[in-house]
């Protein structure tokens, strides 16, 4: 090798002589040292260097150095590429935007600037024979998947991209203390309260009747099961009939009104996988339905049937109420679904449901033993959607319609004879239809407009009272919005919606605008606001002319999302204005007037992670709040007895393959809320008697999922056993009291039961759920 260096210096001058041998060495070549140098004839090399001398020519006049700056925003940008079109010339910016490449090609060629993050670039330039320098400004590359997206006051399971907390149904199923209920699994995430002595979603300050509902687009009445004070009735459709559902806490669309706090927009599934048959059975209930679509997945139709009968589990578990009639419910549902030629699709749900109950609980009043309290309800509710795109267009028309019937007998027994006998039924008739037009601009921007109408009529008939109570309304509503993607780094969402109101006579106009920015790659910034009005509930109406109540939304929201973690810090407040005020009149509550007030604010934190602890899922929410309201039966502002200040809620998951089974934890806190003893003068006006505060409310839950079919390749039914324990520890918890007519007596409102036993079986013959339950856990 030596040897090899010391001739390359000796012969870098050379020197034509015809008697000794020449040794040509191109500095450029690659040398292999397994041979020799070789030794070429004085007419070879002169072959040799003519061919040289005319490579080096050609290559020291065509080698041209095209570089330059890429900018965006005025600030150079990386990884961009930049290439001579139909050539392999070209380079990639540095850190600096900075660019540089040599080219041998000539005359009129066309420099392109691509990544998938900017608008690609053409640029004509002309090669001559000197170094050219070509800057570029490019522009961001609008993406539907990398756009910011508006989550303030939301948390939406429908589109896993957007979703700052998935509560898909086996989200729903698997978290302990939920017992497949909705409403029950939404008590986990922030701003929603623990209720357990009556039904609803009390959201940030806000009643359970603040919180409207919504399946495919249209609205539902009833949401719940007919139920008695003291005892929670449960949701009554399906989880499993739905494949996501968006969560609003405040600050939605213009889309959708008459709530004052929240909305829960349910979408339900498209076509089922394939025909399937269900069947589950528990001490408490038997189901049974079946599912059948064709092979085209064009017609699907599906009936299911269920009976409840809680007499079983009142002799095996210790109940806080004295059953005289132990629940007992029946319902059925049917649905079908098509789809046309033209990528349209029609859904259709409906069902039908009927529960009694009997309780008897020992009186607050003298010469009074026992109060007796008697329910029978009836439900019926049908849906009906229709979705079909015509060229840029979507349209989507939909209607829902209820019939809810609500008996209720009341009497008191004394020495074992029935006095003071009274009924209560409350029939209602709601329809609702709605249109909605959509058209997108571009991939991140659209605007939207429909209309809607509520009808609603209601008949209470009080025994006692000589006369039945009616009420009859109708809502009609537009609405208009539009999606505005600016960058991928900046969107908003800008709507107005105004309704018409028989019932108060009036109209209203409602303004919503919310905003997303993109902090950095995984943080993002929310900030909504919006003007929300609902009319007084239809057993307040009387003489009194009324007006909407109003309520105005501010929330700011800072997020970090990234794969298998996501944390979410909220802020919000709520002014109320226009709220009603009640008196008693003829043995009902009735509204006065509209001079009602108050406030809602605080701050929510939520975190949810998938990936640092190995196979455990496991989220925390936390919510602070300070609210104060003067409405209904309050006489001065005061803490709503149906808030917490603070609330705290951890749940877990995980899944051991080996075992087949899913193990799940929650635990629900909540800091004592305030409880209010309210009489009534003789004019029928109320007055505050004594106030006091309930003790923390504490529950662990647990539950199990056994998959006796797992690793089975030959089973043809997904089984599933389920054993849940609610309020493990066995709490005493309490929920409120209950006062006598004179203020002097009370008594705790307890839950139905203070610790709760399930255990069911699940099987489904057709559709293998196995790696749903065990990836949703993960």
């Amino acid at each position: 090798m030596n040897k090899l260096k010391d001739n390359l210096k000796y012969h870098s001058v050379y020197k034509f002589n015809h008697s000794v041998d020449y040794i040509f060495i191109k500095s450029h070549s690659v040398i292999d040292l397994r041979y020799k140098i070789l030794i070429m004839q004085p007419f070879i090399i002169s072959k040799v260097l003519l061919f040289v001398f005319f490579l080096a020519g050609i290559f020291s006049n065509a080698q041209i150095t095209v570089s330059g700056k890429v900018n965006f925003k005025n600030k150079g940008i990386k990884d961009i590429s930049v290439t001579l079109k139909d050539t392999y010339d070209g380079a990639t910016t540095d850190e600096n935007g900075n660019y540089s490449f040599e080219t041998t090609e000539k005359e009129a060629q066309v420099l392109v600037f691509s990544n998938s993050k900017f608008v690609e670039v053409e640029k004509p330039i002309l090669i001559g024979t000197e170094n050219l320098s070509v800057n570029s400004d490019l522009e961001e590359q609008i993406s539907e998947i990398d756009a910011v997206v508006i989550s303030a006051g939301s948390i939406e399971a429908s589109d896993k991209k957007r979703a700052t907390a998935l509560l898909t149904p086996i989200d729903i199923y698997t978290t302990a203390g939920a017992n497949g209920q909705i409403s029950s699994a939404l008590e986990t995430l922030p701003g929603v309260q623990k209720i357990g002595e009556t039904e609803g979603l009390f959201v940030r300050g806000g009643t359970g009747e603040e919180t409207k509902f919504f399946m495919d687009g249209n609205l539902v009445n009833n949401f719940f099961g007919n139920s008695v004070p003291g005892i929670k009735a449960m949701d009554r459709l399906n989880t499993s009939l739905f494949k996501g559902n968006v969560f609003s806490s405040g600050g939605y669309s213009a889309v959708y009104g008459q709530a004052l706090s929240s909305v829960l927009v349910l979408e339900s599934i498209g076509f089922p996988e394939k025909n399937s048959v269900e069947l589950g059975i528990s001490p408490l209930f038997v189901t049974a339905g079946f599912q059948n679509v064709n092979g085209e997945k064009s017609k699907s139709f599906g009936v299911f049937g269920s009976y409840s009968n809680l007499g079983l589990m009142t002799k095996l578990i210790k109940f806080n109420n004295d059953f005289t009639k132990a629940p007992e419910s029946f319902g059925t549902n049917f649905n079908f679904r098509l789809k046309n030629k033209k990528g349209g699709i029609l859904k259709y749900y409906g069902s039908f449901d009927t529960n009694t109950i009997g309780l008897q609980t020992e009186s607050l009043e003298p010469n009074i033993d026992f109060d007796q309290t008697f329910l029978k309800g009836k439900n019926t509710f049908h849906n009906l959607s229709f979705r079909q795109k015509w060229g840029e267009y979507v349209m989507n028309l939909g209607s829902s319609y209820t019939f809810n019937s609500n008996f209720i007998h009341l009497s008191n027994t004394y020495e074992n004879a029935e006095i003071n006998p009274n009924s209560i039924e409350i029939k209602g008739n709601y329809f609702n239809v709605k249109g909605v037009v959509e058209r997108k601009i571009n991939r991140i921007s659209a605007v939207r407009g429909g209309t809607e109408f509520n009808q609603a009529r209601e008949i209470t008939d009080i025994e006692i009272s000589p006369v039945p109570f009616q009420s009859h309304h109708q809502i009609t509503s537009f609405f208009a919005e539009t999606d505005l993607g600016f960058s991928n780094h900046l969107s908003a969402k800008v709507g107005v919606r105004t309704e018409y109101s028989s019932a108060v006579n009036q109209w209203n106009l409602s303004p919503r605008l919310a905003m997303a920015y993109r902090i950095s790659k995984s943080w993002t910034s929310s900030l909504a606001y919006g003007i929300f009005y609902q009319n007084p509930e239809q057993k307040y109406f009387g003489n009194n002319p009324l007006n909407d109540q109003k309520a105005e939304h501010y929330i700011l929201q800072v997020q970090k999302s990234e794969e298998g973690r996501s944390f979410r810090l909220e802020a919000f407040y709520k002014n109320y204005s226009d709220l009603i005020k009640t008196k008693v009149l003829n043995y009902r509550p009735i509204a006065i007037n509209n001079n009602g007030n108050g406030f809602a604010k605080g701050f929510e934190i939520f975190w949810r992670d998938k990936k640092s602890i190995k196979n455990i899922d496991y989220w925390i929410s936390y919510s602070y709040l300070d609210s104060r309201r003067n409405f209904l039966n309050y006489d001065q502002s005061l803490f709503p007895n149906f808030a917490a200040k603070h609330t705290l809620s951890v749940v877990a998951k995980k899944f051991v393959t080996d075992w087949k089974t899913g193990f799940n934890l929650s635990y629900s806190y909540a800091s004592g809320r305030p409880f209010y003893n309210f009489r009534t003068e003789e004019n029928g006006e109320y007055y505050l008697n004594s106030q006091g505060k309930l003790k923390d409310f504490n529950a662990l839950n647990f539950s199990l999922n056994y998959l006796p079919n797992l690793g089975k390749k030959d089973s043809k039914a997904f089984t599933v056993l389920v054993l849940s324990v609610n309020n493990i520890l066995g709490q005493k918890n309490i929920y409120g009291y209950q006062f006598s007519n004179d203020g002097l007596r009370s008594k705790p409102v307890l839950p139905s039961a203070s610790t709760f036993v399930f255990i069911g079986a699940f099987i489904n013959f057709g559709i293998d759920r196995t790696q749903d339950a065990i990836n949703n856990n993960l």
